[in-house]
């Protein structure tokens, strides 16, 4: 359970620069964002801290591909993250960027500080490296030779290095997991770590590079670049203004209550991360929460499996209230949950539109029929109100509870069970049938006014996970004192004053209409020209006949394809599609997927470790809703009856240009 402070601090993970953040990056953030929005609803000074990551080979790599300086891609990248985070309502305090001035010279600073007292020292890496993770990894803890993070290539690399002295904190470290038994959450996070990691022995950590440039140099030994992950690790106090003239905000928010980070950073975050921390002399943070992964079926999201789903199509078509609430009650908090837009649309229908809806609709129409729109006075108490009372006012404690223990979907549960009650309510009462009887109007006007109550409650309650919906629901209420969305006006029933003005609106939450077509289901979107154009080349760049009269083209036209050379790495079929392939390519150190119209000529198993010649700036399409990043050359007979992949029959590294 987290600790009650009078301050709060809590970050999420700074983002790598991907193309396009994915709903699997949203859910770290829209939960991070929840929990700082009810801290400071119930009375925390909170600092939310998120950003960016931008240095490390990979940048480099990819940014040299396409032709720009790595800090020109990562600037345009890191522009629409921040978009991203405005569509979702995330109210972060700081965003810090590792390519900052502030953050770089702490960075340094802290390196320096750490060669000097001697945990830092001079030496010669040679070891296996996974460019995609920027991760160090030893022989034992590959898997069958590949990362046992992301499961692609890692690279043996041979260079000049400084190191951390990682082993001389191992004995600490785990004393301080076996007394602090809340830093690593969920336990089961807590026992990976000590078992694959701290039990076998720590080994020295790699902390700079010499093989390229785009990072922050050691200020001693400018050849060096530092690591990433300590160089990225470092931002939870470089934001802060550590190591600078001006560390007030260090000195009142540090340590962190809680880092959330997904599942697959735990390593970084609760060894190398408080291990530095240890040998600065710095407070460790009381907590690390790994949470589990957002997966498809098939799958965790991922841009190179063309799974992923971009949250700005859902919030466009859904609203952002409902996709947070979504992301935020179906999975429970730390373990791996599963996206489906029928799950999605249920939410919206059942628990939005019809629970929670309906509920407000119903209300606000029953004080315009019979109050002239004007929320009556209660007055005496009979046992249904009571029950609804009490359950209004223990609800608050209960979400709170929840929520220290970041237990947002059970913290909405709670919630809901108050909307069930409130709705129950209403049958139990029938206030269209005490309508019906002039001698009891002063009981219609109690059963209205704790039904208008306790919508209010409710509310408040859901602000950090919904921000925009409280507005629209009191706007309906006529609510316009500030007070009435407090934490302290829940905490006490009867603080909505009689005689407020209702306005009865749109609903808040209209349902989802499905049709045949299935036109809702934003996961089947496609262009269905470039899945039929691209089935019928079946991976083929061109099928002609050679009848005489063959156009020519020049060497400039051909020059215009790029060719390169690609391992297959894997082969899988695509679910309902029997001539369709699924290929995940390395071409030259970056991951491409393919989809080929070649299922029925070969089995995956025909292809992986096969050498083939990839088309490498074709416009990437979707074919059954998974994205295919160029295209591999065969050749077919006429009437497809034969078909043969181009294959390259020596050993040539991938990436390598076919001119």
């Amino acid at each position: 359970m987290l600790s009650k402070r009078k301050t709060f601090y809590i970050t999420t993970p700074i983002y790598y620069p991907s193309d396009k953040l994915h709903i699997g990056h949203s859910y770290t953030t829209v939960a991070a964002d929840a929990m700082a929005r009810f801290k400071r609803l119930t009375g925390y000074d909170v600092f939310f801290l998120t950003g960016t990551d931008e240095h490390g080979q990979k940048i480099e790599r990819i940014a040299t591909e396409k032709g720009m300086e790595p800090k020109e891609y990562v600037d345009r990248i890191v522009a629409g993250i921040k978009k991203l985070w405005s569509i979702l309502d995330i109210s972060n305090d700081d965003f810090i960027r590792t390519t900052d001035e502030r953050h770089k010279k702490a960075v340094q600073k802290i390196f320096k500080k750490l060669y000097d007292q001697g945990d830092i020292y001079k030496g010669e890496y040679e070891g296996w490296y996974c460019t995609p993770c920027e991760a160090f990894w030893t022989e034992r803890q590959l898997n069958d030779g590949k990362c046992p993070d992301c499961g692609r290539d890692v690279e043996l690399i041979k260079e000049e290095a400084y190191f951390f002295r990682l082993s001389k904190y191992q004995d600490r470290m785990m004393e301080y997991i076996k007394n602090n038994p809340e830093f690593i959450q969920p336990p089961s996070r807590q026992n990976e770590m000590i078992n694959n990691f701290l039990k076998p022995g720590l080994e020295d950590l790699c902390v700079s590079r010499t093989s390229f440039k785009w990072g922050i140099p050691v200020s001693f030994d400018p050849d060096h670049v530092i690591y990433v992950w300590i160089d990225a690790l470092s931002n939870y106090i470089t934001a802060l203004g550590y190591e600078t003239e001006d560390d007030s905000k260090f000195k009142r928010y540090w340590p962190a209550d809680v880092h959330l980070v997904g599942k697959e950073i735990v390593r970084f975050h609760t060894i190398i991360w408080p291990i530095m921390l240890m040998a600065l002399g710095i407070e460790l943070p009381k907590q690390v929460f790994g949470h589990g992964w957002l997966i498809l079926e098939g799958g965790k999201m991922s841009k190179s499996k063309g799974n992923v789903i971009d949250p700005v199509i859902l919030v466009e078509k859904y609203g952002v209230d409902a996709v947070r609430y979504f992301l935020l009650r179906e999975i429970p908090f730390g373990a791996d949950g599963v996206f489906s837009n029928r799950a999605l649309i249920d939410r919206i229908n059942y628990d939005l539109a019809n629970d929670l809806g309906n509920l407000i609709n119903r209300t606000v129409t029953m004080i315009e029929k019979y109050f002239g729109g004007c929320i009556p006075a209660p007055q005496e108490e009979g046992d249904y109100d009571r029950d609804l009372i009490n359950m209004a006012v223990e609800t608050p404690l209960r979400v709170e509870e929840l929520m220290n223990k970041l237990q947002f979907s059970n913290a909405l549960s709670e919630i809901w069970r108050l909307i069930g009650r409130t709705n129950k309510y209403i049958d139990e009462t029938m206030p269209w049938v005490i309508a019906k009887d002039e001698n009891s109007k002063d009981r219609l006007g109690t059963v209205l006014y704790n039904l208008a109550e306790a919508i209010r409650i409710i509310s408040v309650l859901i602000s950090p996970f919904m921000p925009n919906t409280p507005r629209k629901i009191w706007s309906q209420l006529g609510i316009k004192d500030e007070n009435l969305g407090t934490w302290e006006s829940v905490l006490k029933w009867g603080n909505l004053q009689p005689g407020i003005k209702v306005s009865r609106g749109q609903p808040i939450f209209p349902r989802i209409e499905e049709n045949g077509d299935n036109k809702t289901d934003v996961l089947q979107k496609q262009d269905r020209n470039n899945e039929k154009s691209s089935e019928g080349n079946k991976g083929k760049t061109v099928k002609r006949e050679n009848n005489g009269n063959a156009d020519y083209i020049t060497i400039d036209d051909f020059a215009k394809l790029d060719l390169r050379v690609a391992d297959v790495l894997k082969a899988e079929r695509i679910e309902g599609a029997d001539k369709l392939l699924k290929l995940e390519l390395d071409v030259g150190g970056e991951k491409r997927q393919v989809v080929s119209g070649i299922a029925q000529f070969y089995s995956p198993e025909d292809l992986e470790g096969k050498k083939v010649v990839l088309v490498a700036n074709l416009k990437p399409v979707k074919l059954r809703g998974v994205e295919s990043q160029g295209m591999i050359l065969a050749a077919s007979d006429k009437g497809d009856k034969r078909l043969a992949v181009l294959t390259i029959d020596r050993d040539l590294p991938s990436g390598l240009k076919v001119t």
